[in-house]
């Protein structure tokens, strides 16, 4: 399509006819997203390291404003916190596919400005289990995986641009394939999206029971790998901790699934990471890389053992709600970390600040662009983080928390409260929300949480303000 209108272009000048529009010099975007990936498994990707994170900015301190899939992702579309946006589970009535708003995102705001748009792999939970045919609005190009086959790393079915189809290849290697295939088709500037599977699980049987389905060249890399086991893993004195959490169970049982977990997932991910290799190699031969904006990340983390956690996401630690985020683009620094903390919400406004288009309703988070050029101007920021459903196991209770540079502090709907200082204590072995030197600390965020828990737009952005140890 590219050649087609370079052609068209040189023979409308050689007939002497002018066009009073320039050349359109807006970057182009990609996205790529995998699912429920922790920071931890960017060890599993050493070329997405070698392209996006070192040429460009790594957040240190990224999260998943509500750490699961559906919420996450429209928050993504969105730039608006769930309370806002009223996605609050993975399924109906109060989260799933037709639980948001899809006339105002991301995609529909950069298609009205001259983008083209489109996506490949999963798109929000329940997509396609009442009109597998249908194309959500503001995707030009559409190749959306069909639920409840978008968990299965084989025998999946996608929507091709409005037609069922049933492709034969592993899955990761499909939605790469199609990727690139937009890559060279496509007029600049446009939005890709891209969204794989990995590592998230697939729950049918084979070598790797209940665990994501690496492929079959890649399966057995990780065999004879030792997993680490941080402070928090299988934690022994829960006692600090909310009162459904200290009755679980974690033996031998419990250890092997998660060591299982932990090889199959990072060994899918070493597909995902070659499907990045190939995207940037086809930006590369497109003449496009260095006008791309790349954004990668996860939708939210997730828990492997800690805190007798094996297969947990939703919760309010670490390991569930800090995600990779590494940004590739024009105007970028390479080698740059930045350790201010940002969130999901920040992402829409990041790509339409690149682009110079507009969002079509009031945004949560900021753009990350001048943060990448430089860092450390938003350390006292506060991230808000909520789970104001119960998606999973109906033990937990919902939650909002509040996360500054070193300490999380959490109120749970059942009235429980729980409050970390990560520098000392970075594996969350000690909740200190009742320590008589943290009291004052633990007050000052129950203030900032309660303006968080219903902030909207700029409201959102304000800074938590200093705060000083007192504790021993």
């Amino acid at each position: 399509m590219r050649r087609a209108l370079l052609l068209a272009g040189a023979a409308l000048i050689a007939a002497g006819c002018d066009s009073d529009d320039g050349p359109d010099d807006r970057p182009n975007v990609m996205v790529v997203m995998t699912d429920d990936q922790r920071v931890d498994e960017m060890a599993a990707l050493p070329a997405v390291r070698r392209l996006v994170v070192r040429p460009g900015a790594y957040f240190t301190r990224s999260f998943a404003s509500f750490p699961v899939c559906c919420p996450s992702r429209a928050t993504l579309l969105t730039g608006q916190y769930a309370h806002n946006h009223g996605v609050l589970d993975i399924r109906p009535p109060r989260g799933g596919y037709r639980r948001l708003d899809s006339d105002e995102t991301l995609p529909v705001w950069l298609q009205r400005a001259g983008y083209e748009t489109a996506h490949v792999g999963k798109y929000l939970n329940g997509y396609g289990t009442r009109r597998p045919r249908e194309v959500p609005p503001g995707w030009d190009e559409w190749h959306g995986l069909i639920d409840p086959t978008t968990y299965h790393y084989r025998g999946y079915s996608l929507n091709e641009n409005g037609s069922v189809v049933r492709p034969r290849r592993y899955q990761t290697d499909e939605l790469t394939a199609r990727a690139a295939g937009f890559v060279r088709e496509a007029d600049s500037p446009f939005l890709l999206s891209v969204a794989y599977l990995a590592p998230h699980d697939d729950r049918r049987g084979g070598r790797c029971v209940e665990s994501a389905k690496p492929a079959p060249r890649h399966a057995g890399r990780f065999a004879s790998r030792r997993m680490p086991r941080p402070p928090s893993f299988g934690e022994r004195d829960m006692s600090d901790k909310p009162s459904f959490l200290r009755g679980l169970p974690f033996g031998p049982v419990e250890v092997e699934y998660v060591e299982r977990q932990w090889r199959c997932r990072r060994e899918s991910l070493l597909a995902v990471d070659e499907g990045v290799e190939q995207l940037v190699a086809a930006l590369r031969r497109a003449g496009e890389l260095e006008n791309t904006l790349i954004v990668f990340t996860s939708d939210n983390g997730y828990l492997l053992g800690e805190h007798r956690l094996p297969d947990e996401k939703v919760n309010v630690y670490e390991e569930s709600v800090r995600v990779p985020l590494a940004v590739r683009g024009p105007g970028i620094p390479a080698g740059r970390r930045v350790a201010d903390p940002v969130a999901n919400v920040d992402l829409a406004p990041t790509i339409l600040d690149a682009a110079g288009a507009a969002a079509g309703l009031r945004m949560d988070g900021r753009s990350l662009l001048p943060l990448a050029r430089r860092p450390g101007r938003h350390r006292n920021r506060p991230i808000l983080l909520e789970n104001l459903s119960q998606p999973f196991d109906r033990r937990f209770t919902p939650y909002t928390a509040v996360r500054i540079a070193d300490f999380v502090y959490a109120e749970h709907e059942n009235g429980e409260r729980e409050l970390y200082d990560l520098e000392r204590d970075p594996d969350e072995l000690r909740s200190v929300h009742d320590a008589p030197g943290y009291l004052g600390i633990r007050d000052r965020l129950a203030r900032v949480l309660q303006r968080l828990r219903s902030c909207e737009g700029r409201g959102c952005l304000g800074p938590a303000g200093a705060v000083s140890r007192q504790g021993p």
